[in-house]
């Protein structure tokens, strides 16, 4: 069965072709990539891609969605777009539809991609957990997390908007970008750190802390300057930024009980070099009394291209098969 697979993020909206088959995805076609900020709505971007296609699309879709899954309004997170799931049929054309929240989609990918899609990062080399829970959590303009109950027979994917939860520092450092953000915030959550654009307030305490000029910047000419080792600063905000990633990432897995934790997003593919030589693991098993219990959790990263856009499709299938 051929679908339409979508993947709405606060930043672009992913679109691809893909071929289900008894509850798994047996192909997914090439992506198109859209700017969500030059569409006015879903439906506009649907439209494009169905030009870009040159042909009708399928009667049948998925949806991840960068936001909580309630209700028949979906008000993103980070995109100004307006959802509702209810109006599929007349704007879009789509008989049969899933909607699901963008990392309960990524959820879906990590529990069909083969073993190979997956970099290990830390603690033991082991394969994906035949049962019990995966933790999935990653930066991109958010922080999205979500887990999968795996059984033999059959995998369960539990959507949270885990990212929300408190930041918790762990050092003077910390304390100082905590602090820098509370200007701004009363609740300083740890997708306002553990994020794309958390790399500025790391960055600009960072610099204060040096004593130096702060400069205003976006987050994204920060990862450029970080990732090409062009500014010291940059890159040391990019060392912090794995060291929180770390901590958040361990608070999920002790929080979900899990038996793998999987890294996922586009910033979390980016780093993915950085975080195998960053202090992601010390801070990952930094957990006092369980640490030895936090050394025995394997850490991979998903390094499947489009998990978006493969979940959304894995979604479709596990609920119409």
């Amino acid at each position: 069965m051929e679908i339409v697979a979508v993947d709405i993020g606060g930043t672009h909206a992913r679109f691809a072709i893909a071929e289900v088959e008894n509850g798994r995805v047996v192909k997914l076609g090439e992506p198109c990539t859209q700017k969500t900020a030059e569409h006015a709505s879903l439906q506009t971007a649907w439209q494009a891609f169905e030009a870009h296609l040159g042909r009708p699309l399928p009667k049948a879709a998925s949806l991840a969605i960068a936001s909580p899954i309630t209700g028949d309004v979906i008000r993103m997170t980070n995109n100004p777009w307006v959802i509702r799931p209810s109006l599929i049929p007349e704007r879009l054309g789509a008989d049969v539809y899933t909607v699901i929240n963008d990392f309960g989609a990524v959820g879906h990918a990590v529990a069909q991609v083969p073993e190979e899609d997956f970099l290990h990062i830390c603690g033991p080399e082991e394969p994906m957990p035949a049962n019990g829970v995966v933790t999935v959590c990653g930066p991109g303009t958010g922080l999205g997390v979500a887990q999968v109950l795996m059984t033999p027979n059959r995998y369960h994917v539990i959507e949270t908007e885990g990212g929300h939860m408190d930041y918790a520092p762990l050092d003077g450092i910390e304390d100082a970008i905590l602090k820098r953000l509370r200007r701004t915030y009363t609740r300083v959550s740890c997708e306002r750190i553990c994020s794309g654009p958390g790399i500025v307030a790391i960055y600009e305490t960072l610099a204060t802390l040096e004593g130096r000029a702060v400069p205003s910047r976006d987050d994204r000419e920060i990862w450029t300057e970080a990732l090409d080792g062009t500014d010291s600063i940059a890159l040391a905000a990019l060392d912090r930024f794995c060291l929180a990633l770390g901590a958040v990432a361990g608070d999920f897995a002790l929080a979900q009980g899990a038996k793998t934790v999987v890294i996922a997003g586009g910033l979390g593919y980016r780093i993915k070099d950085k975080l195998l030589r960053s202090g992601f693991d010390q801070r990952f098993v930094a957990k006092g009394r369980f640490q030895s219990l936090m050394a025995r959790i394997p850490v991979k990263l998903i390094t499947h291209p489009q998990p978006g856009l493969f979940g959304a499709a894995a979604a479709f299938a596990q609920e119409h098969s």
